[in-house]
């Protein structure tokens, strides 16, 4: 039995249980399950056998997706294919499904920003690709797999930012929305073109964007294709900030100064003990997934392993006494 099946099997197993936990009314032990084991969208019950794909996927190599894991917690995970605007070639969606599973065994992890190669974010999938796997069997194969991932990649137990710097294209801008914030750089764009390629999006870009800007603007940024900069990102709330302009023509300076400053702004938001950060993540992820009854529940379950914990201790023992 080789590793996909074993992978395979172990969530057909983790979904049995899963559904058992919620016929018991034990939603925040399945939420835990949820986030611990990062139970995919799509397995076998719907269809979907992911060793089918993968060998399609690794006939179209090019590029790669790296990762760093920083002493400071957070970790940056680079689309690097600068030849073709960062394109996902069948290798690199393979290559970002491995590196999430790294992530998600990351034990002090509590941060990640992505990241685009050489100054540019995304410009979506390879076109060799697509026109390789143009049949609707497999391209809805491609949809499921990517689904999975970068819905693995939203649930992380760390924040997640988007650092967008030039185009971020098709499935590019999809990748956007799989981070918890987005930060634009001056003069960078996010833009759905699905609708020019005869397509709507694929990889769960579509449902993400509702719940970030709401069904209106979805609809104006999907059947306009419209091109949001900086400006307009911030007034859809698509971003949630805008980077400092910097001097000079130099790019690989200009990406550096891009990325210290984004680990600056997703700093704030991370500082503070790993199980706290971490905490807060599932509190508000059981928020956004689970019904409100489930989420209060999850909320009471999470707040049961911080109260009295380290990190509560030593804050109570840093306060003044009452006066």
């Amino acid at each position: 039995m080789n590793h996909s099946m074993v992978k395979q099997l172990r969530t057909m197993v983790l979904c049995m249980v899963i559904r058992l936990l919620l016929k018991a009314r034990r939603p925040a032990y399945c939420f835990r399950l949820l986030h611990t084991h990062s139970v995919c969208v799509y397995g076998s019950a719907q269809g979907f056998k992911q060793e089918e794909i993968v060998e399609k996927l690794r006939a179209f190599p090019g590029g790669s997706v790296d990762l760093v894991l920083k002493e400071s917690g957070i970790a940056v995970l680079v689309v690097n294919n600068p030849t073709r605007m960062n394109a996902f070639s069948g290798t690199m969606m393979l290559e970002l499904e491995e590196r999430v599973t790294q992530l998600e065994g990351w034990m002090e992890g509590k941060g990640v920003i992505v990241q685009g190669a050489a100054g540019t974010f995304c410009s979506g999938s390879d076109l060799n690709a697509l026109k390789a796997l143009s049949n609707p069997q497999d391209g809805m194969k491609m949809c499921m797999f990517m689904q999975n991932t970068l819905t693995r990649l939203l649930r992380l137990p760390m924040m997640s930012v988007a650092l967008v710097e030039g185009k971020a294209l098709g499935g590019g801008s999809e990748l956007t929305t799989a981070c918890d914030f987005r930060l634009m750089a001056p003069g960078s764009r996010i833009q759905f073109v699905h609708k020019h390629m005869g397509l709507v999006p694929g990889w769960g870009g579509a449902a993400r964007l509702v719940r970030i800007v709401g069904s209106q603007n979805s609809l104006r940024l999907l059947g306009g294709a419209m091109k949001v900069d900086p400006e307009l990102a911030l007034q859809m709330g698509l971003a949630d900030g805008v980077l400092g302009a910097q001097p000079g023509n130099d790019t690989t300076r200009n990406t550096t100064s891009a990325l210290l400053e984004a680990e600056k702004w997703l700093d704030f938001y991370v500082k503070g003990p790993v199980p706290i950060i971490r905490a807060v993540k599932q509190v508000v992820m059981s928020g956004r997934e689970l019904s409100l009854q489930e989420a209060l529940r999850t909320e009471k379950d999470v707040f049961g392993t911080v109260w009295g914990g380290p990190a509560n201790r030593a804050a109570l023992a840093s306060m003044a006494k009452h006066k």
